[in-house]
This record gives C-alpha cells, sequence and structure tokens, in this order.
C-alpha cells in the first residue's frame, strides 16, 4: 500500500531510530465483527463493532514508550507520534503530516447467518432428546486488517477474517442437569468455514457440531463417579492442546522466561520431556485460528521447533524480548488490538504426532483413565503445577473402555507430565480457543496426538479405590 502521506510518516518512524531509539513502529488497525446469539429458543443477542486505531511505539534500552489513539488517519497517527516522542524523550526533525482521510478503509461486508438457520437447527436439535431443557448457540464474524510502519523503514499489512460457532446444551433427568459443549473457530471466512482440513479438529456441518454438543450431554446423564488417585491417562487428541498450552507453551515464552516466572529459564539444549515428544508452534498453518500472513510487529509468521525429541531448542520471543534476551525473533510479537503493545504469545502450538495407533496405546493401559475433552483448568507457570477439569472421560480397565465418569480432575505438574510420555499417538488434532494473557486475548490453537501418560493424579467424586 503506497500513499504520500504513508512515506511521510514512515519517515517520521525511521527518524526516531535516527534520533536514539533502538526500535519504532506504528500499528494501524481497522476491523469489523458482527456475532449473534440465540438462546432459549430465540434470537437473544445481535451486535455488531467496528474497531479502528493506531498505536506507536518506541523502544530504548528494556524501556518502552507507547500512545495509541482511535482512527486511521493521519491527524491520529501524528498525535500518537507527539505523545510518545513527549513519553520517550527523543525528538525528532521529521514532522507527520495532518488530514482526516482514512490511511487504510475496510470496507468488506462482514456475513452472517440467517435467522432461519438457529430456528432450524435448534428445533432439530430438541427432536433428538427429551431431556433437552435449553439450547444455546454463539456465531461470530470478523475482519481485521493490519498495516505495520518500522524503524528500518519496512512496511507490511496483513489481512484476518475469523470465524466462530459455538453450541451448549442443559439437560434435565430426574433433577439433575447435565451441561455439553462443543465450538468450531477457524481464520476463515464464512463460506469455507465448515470445511475439513489435514488436521481434524471434529469440524464439519453445524449440525454435526451440535449433536457432538448434546451426545456430550447425554453421556454425562449416565456418568458414574470418578475414582480418585494416582493412574496412567490415555489423553486422547480431542482432549485438545489444554495441557500443553497452559503447562508448557507459557513458560516458553520469553517475556515469562526473563520475569524468572518459567521452570524453563536457562535450560535449553537439556532434556525437557519424553524423547517421543516435539514441540511445535507454527503460525503459517492455513485456517488455523492462531495463523497469520506477518505477526503484529511486521515480522514474517513462522514455524518453530521448541522441543525437539524431548530437547528444549528455543523459546518465542518478540522484538523486545528478543533485544532483551540476545534471542532470534521467532516471529510471535502479538496484541490483541491497537490500545495494546504485544508481547511473546502462542500461535499454533502443538505436540508432534507419532507412530503408535489408538488401539496399541489403549492396549497398553492395565487401568486408569481415558480422556476424550478437556474442560478448563489452573495452572503456575513458575512451577508448572496444574489442575484441568475433564469434561468428557471414562474408565479404563485391561485396556477396555469403560463407563463415562463424572467430576474428574487431573492434577500434576507440566515438566513432569512431559516426562513421563510413554506414548504418542498418529493423528494430530488441532483444536481452536482464545488465550488470555496480561490482560491480552489472542485467538490461538493448542493440539496433540493421543498421549499415554503414567502417574497422573486423577480427582474425582468417588474416593473410593483409584482404577
Amino acid at each position: 500500500m503506497k500513499s504520500p502521506v504513508l512515506d511521510d510518516i514512515r519517515e517520521t518512524i525511521a527518524s526516531f531510530t535516527r534520533s536514539g531509539a533502538d526500535y519504532a513502529d506504528l500499528y494501524m488497525q481497522s476491523g469489523v465483527s458482527h456475532s449473534t446469539r440465540f438462546d432459549d429458543e430465540r434470537l437473544d443477542t445481535i451486535s455488531s463493532s467496528r474497531g479502528d486505531g493506531l498505536g506507536v511505539r518506541i523502544i530504548r534500552g528494556e524501556n518502552t514508550a507507547f500512545s495509541h489513539t482511535m482512527g486511521v488517519t493521519a491527524d491520529s497517527a501524528s498525535l500518537a507520534i507527539a505523545d510518545v516522542s513527549d513519553l520517550s524523550g527523543i525528538r525528532t526533525a521529521a514532522h507527520a503530516p495532518g488530514g482526516g482521510e482514512p490511511l487504510i478503509d475496510l470496507n468488506t461486508p462482514v456475513p452472517t447467518l440467517d435467522a432461519s438457520f438457529f430456528h432450524d437447527l435448534d428445533r432439530s436439535l430438541r427432536g433428538e432428546c427429551k431431556y433437552l431443557r435449553q439450547v444455546t448457540f454463539g456465531f461470530r464474524t470478523s475482519v481485521k486488517f493490519v498495516l505495520v510502519i518500522r524503524g528500518d523503514g519496512s512496511v507490511v499489512s496483513d489481512s484476518r477474517k475469523y470465524t466462530n460457532f459455538a453450541v451448549q446444551v442443559v439437560l434435565e433427568r430426574d433433577g439433575e442437569l447435565r451441561t455439553g459443549y462443543e465450538a468450531r473457530s477457524r481464520l476463515s471466512p464464512v463460506d469455507g468455514f465448515w470445511s475439513e482440513d489435514e488436521f481434524s479438529d471434529g469440524g464439519g456441518s453445524a449440525h454435526e457440531i451440535a449433536m457432538r454438543a448434546l451426545s456430550r450431554g447425554i453421556l454425562m446423564l449416565d456418568a458414574v463417579p470418578c475414582p480418585a488417585g494416582a493412574m496412567t491417562v490415555l489423553l486422547a487428541g480431542s482432549a485438545g492442546g489444554t495441557m500443553i498450552h497452559e503447562a508448557c507453551g507459557h513458560g516458553l515464552e520469553a517475556d515469562i522466561i526473563q520475569k524468572d516466572f518459567s521452570v524453563y529459564r536457562g535450560r535449553i539444549g537439556e532434556l525437557v520431556a519424553s524423547p517421543l515428544v516435539t514441540i511445535i508452534d507454527d503460525a503459517t498453518i492455513p485456517g488455523r485460528y492462531g495463523s497469520y500472513g506477518y505477526d503484529d510487529e511486521g515480522t514474517p509468521a513462522a514455524r518453530n521447533v521448541l522441543v525437539e525429541n524431548g530437547e528444549l531448542k528455543g523459546y518465542m520471543s518478540d522484538i523486545l524480548s528478543a533485544r532483551i534476551g540476545g534471542l532470534p525473533i521467532t516471529g510471535n510479537g502479538r496484541r490483541e488490538s491497537y490500545m495494546h503493545p504485544p508481547l511473546p504469545r502462542m500461535s499454533n502450538t502443538y505436540i508432534s504426532a507419532g507412530q503408535s495407533e489408538f488401539g496399541e496405546l489403549l492396549e497398553d493401559m492395565d487401568s486408569g483413565i481415558l480422556v476424550k475433552k478437556m474442560g478448563g483448568g489452573e495452572v503456575d507457570p513458575t512451577s508448572g503445577n496444574f489442575v484441568f477439569y475433564v469434561s468428557e472421560g471414562y474408565l479404563v480397565e485391561n485396556g477396555r473402555i469403560g463407563p463415562a465418569v463424572k467430576g474428574a480432575t487431573l492434577t500434576g505438574n507440566g515438566p513432569e507430565a512431559l516426562m513421563n510420555i510413554i506414548g504418542v499417538g498418529r493423528e494430530l488434532v488441532l483444536d481452536a480457543g482464545t488465550c488470555g494473557k496480561s490482560g491480552q486475548s489472542v485467538p490461538v490453537t493448542d493440539g496433540q496426538p493421543t498421549l499415554l501418560i503414567r502417574d497422573l493424579t486423577v480427582g474425582g467424586s468417588d474416593t473410593g479405590d483409584a482404577c
């Protein structure tokens, strides 16, 4: 994108680096979104929003000056540039031009779904189960165009189209309530959203996604209390990458390392996981929720090997953390919006597929629990200790899958769990979500193949003997 005004702004940003700044950039964003919530057999909420603005940043040493403002005009840029100059104390002879015309203008229409889509899906789902009491659908589409002007004179842009669909059901039988949930999120416009791809994420039609939520709720109606104790856990690929994201991924972000909040600090070259484990963060995978062409600092997206055959190879960095730690810049500088400075963040993070079939891993279990879906949880990145909730799990006895369990949790330590992986399946499953850090939320994808892990502590509603 070329214009005389942008060229003048680029010269102003570049002049900061000639006047004492170690780095400077301007991030500009234009975005629109539309969301619909269907609940209790009616359209509950319909909302649209637009977010246009820019942020200017100057780095000197380990200090950052940052200013942001609404609007994507030359006047907006001049205001933020003047503010950040005052904050940093760095003055330049260059002067950003004024003007009220938008420098980027996103006129792309954001499609949504007709009300009949939700009503038809709701009626279809209610006809499947007499215990169904509540059905909630959430659908959101958004488009974001970003442009980054860097102090080295480079200008890059990226366009991102996101689609999200979520289903939650509530069932009641004999006064007992159970819920089921399923969601799908992709870097994709609506017309390509329902298609499958090489990394299975349980995609398919809206009805298939809704049926998985319903099936999970029905399953929980007959679930038995989960035993508690230390046991072997078969963590299916469909369980999602919660463990790899929470118990390991955040600890490999360079700013967490530099704050000494991570158990992985100073351990590059050491064995930090089973030799069966390779962990990758890859922002280049087409269609994945955490993908992008350039990160929010204008660095090209990359595929970064974090752990290879158990050995720690590197961390995820942005420009600031790379400067502070003498690290390579990995293209993981991400921000929620123009109102935030970038941070080192995960994109699509996963454990690579292994060589074992699911049936082989199941047969290797004398007893334990099979986890097919995990919910939320908590983790301490400093110690690696975690607690995760199981939303779909089954008892296993002598290599055979038994009844579903309720009230199960997984408790352990991330580094220890990675070392205790004794089997890795062939099929990689990627599952999308939203990651929060330092008050910022960004889209991510986490994933894994089926993992056989020994000596995890399973908490449950049954205090009897463990499996």
